[in-house]
């Protein structure tokens, strides 16, 4: 390479060429979108921009997470771990730590400011609302350099990353919000913002030289009764009742604390929102939608590292040999992988379901969401007004662990391909589904045939679902992976399952609207199966490859 540049820009071309691709085609498709719908008004209708904003405003918000990922390597470190996310391959490099710090920054800050410049060059906004220019751009990117800064800084505890992340974001983010509620100007912002970007890069700089020389503190000691650190860690095993429990603690070490993290970073940015959109009670009410499906959202990114088994090794997806001779079965080890993804979507929903109340009392918008949900218990009557919240904010839940565990089988196969293909997958759906959606619902004829072709396209998925299903199960038994008691024990569960939720879905729905077997069908599709159920055949061909 001709310079520190061009190398640090070739390792991030390499690895995240065709995701880099995606975006910059999405953000093209975006301007295209934009400008043979509504020419180049800088202003519309709000109903217009409403229904733009609906079509791509979940695939900006995984576009800035995918940025987040790839500029801070956090696609191939472990955040629950003392040492640098920084890959320890990129310290042979033959550059200085400000250039390894510096570079990444630069290639983050173009493209935090190129995603907010498109979002507002082609974006759609109601007359009403002055849109800033540089500050947002600038919010970004000192999101994103002080994320790079406190990740790749070396930590004395384990987990402490994800503590300091978390706090000093949400710092930045309640300063922001408070600047908003005072309705600062965009200079005082911009000066309020500045500083940021420097001071993220010292810090960079400092923490990649402490790491590349291997200067790792170690402040367990200090937190012990006695002896050292190997000494008290030798003592701390006795307390795992069992093989399985030692497995779950170390899954929710290495991957348990990603997606709480994501969501920590994520919502204070998305939830400032209901400060400059207080006075429009659907903007306010979009924000609150935004915000309820992050977690689902990023749990698409989170899931497809859950199932690395040598995160610091030159084959992440690999198994380490400390992993593939464990004294568990394939089973045991996917059963604390599971444990630990549902411990982490209940972490991160914990959070949601306290930053909500707290941001809707900060920004004055409690009153109008209130007087949406009276209307809405007027409408309904209260006993399914409450059942129907309680299903959507279940659904959501259940969506972010599945997100977690539907790639799993992918990721425990070993195969780096596969996992890369299943994140491009979920990006191109993005961007797919958004438009998709605003076409559809856009025509009346087209409505009407989608919904004619809905029975028969659940049904064929359902068929696919359980032949799969069952070809999974005779291979687990086959291969003598999961004994019967096991299988039949898994089936029962889902059959229960699947029964609830069908029985929920017949309580709340009329009949006259949609047929009971078209329930039972969605009610089939939506309960996982054949992909958890693949997931010990995928580790046991890693484990013996």
């Amino acid at each position: 390479m001709r310079s520190p540049a061009a190398a640090i820009a070739w390792e991030f071309r390499r690895r995240h060429r065709w995701g880099l691709m995606a975006v910059i085609a999405y953000l093209l498709f975006i301007a295209t979108l934009r400008l043979s719908r509504f020419g180049a008004a800088e202003r519309v209708d709000f109903e217009d921009a409403e229904s733009f904003a609906l079509a791509v405003v979940v695939p900006l918000t995984a576009t800035f997470l995918y940025l987040l990922a790839v500029f801070t390597h956090g696609l191939a470190g472990d955040l629950a771990a003392r040492q640098s996310m920084y890959p320890a391959r990129m310290f042979t490099l033959p550059v200085t730590a400000a250039a390894l710090a510096g570079w990444p920054m630069v290639y983050g800050t173009v493209s935090m400011a190129t995603l907010w410049t498109v979002t507002r060059l082609f974006g759609v906004w109601p007359s009403g609302i002055d849109v800033p220019v540089l500050w947002p751009a600038l919010l970004a990117a000192s999101l994103l350099a002080w994320t790079q800064a406190l990740t790749w800084m070396p930590y004395g505890l384990p987990g402490l990353r994800v503590i300091v992340t978390i706090l000093w974001l949400a710092a930045i983010d309640a300063v922001v919000m408070v600047a908003l509620h005072f309705r600062a100007s965009e200079p005082v912002m911009l000066a309020l913002l500045a500083p940021h970007l420097p001071l993220a890069y010292l810090a960079a700089r400092h923490a990649l030289s402490r790491a590349r020389r291997g200067d790792v503190p170690d402040w367990r000691g200090l937190f012990l009764r006695g002896g050292t650190p190997e000494q008290a860690h030798s003592r701390a095993t006795r307390r795992f009742s069992s093989p399985t429990r030692a497995q779950e603690w170390l899954e929710w070490k290495r991957h348990g604390r990603s997606l709480p993290l994501l969501v920590g970073i994520l919502l204070p940015v998305e939830l400032s929102l209901l400060v400059v959109f207080r006075e429009t009670p659907v903007l306010v009410l979009e924000t609150l939608v935004l915000a309820l499906t992050t977690p689902p959202i990023m749990a698409a990114f989170v899931g497809a590292t859950v199932a690395k088994g040598n995160p610091s090794g030159s084959d992440p997806h690999g198994l380490s040999p400390f992993i593939a001779t464990r004294p568990l079965t394939s089973a045991s080890l996917v059963a604390a992988k599971l444990t630990m993804t549902i411990r982490s979507t209940l972490a991160a929903w914990v959070l949601v379901l306290i930053a909500i109340p707290a941001a809707l009392v900060l920004s004055g918008t409690t009153p109008l969401v209130l007087d949406r949900a009276r209307e809405e218990f007027a409408f309904l009557g209260a006993p399914r007004a409450v059942a129907l919240g309680c299903l959507i904010i279940t659904a959501l839940v259940m969506s972010t662990w599945k997100q977690l565990v539907n790639g799993l089988f992918i990721g425990l196969s070993g195969r780096e391909w596969a996992v890369k293909a299943s994140i491009f997958g979920v990006l191109s759906f993005l961007a797919v589904i958004g438009p998709a959606a605003r076409w559809l619902f856009g025509s009346s004829a087209a409505i009407a045939v989608v919904w004619n072709a809905l029975p028969w396209i659940i049904a064929v998925l359902v068929c696919v679902k359980l032949t799969a299903a069952a070809w999974v199960a005779f291979r687990l038994q086959q291969n003598r992976l999961l004994g019967d008691g096991a299988l039949v024990l898994g089936a029962a569960c889902w059959d229960v399952s699947v029964f609830v939720l069908y029985g929920v879905l017949v309580w709340l729905v009329p009949e006259v609207l949609v047929r009971g077997s078209l329930l039972a069908l969605v009610a089939i599709q939506e309960v996982p199966l054949a992909r958890i159920s693949a997931a010990p055949l995928a580790l046991a061909w890693n484990r013996h490859r």
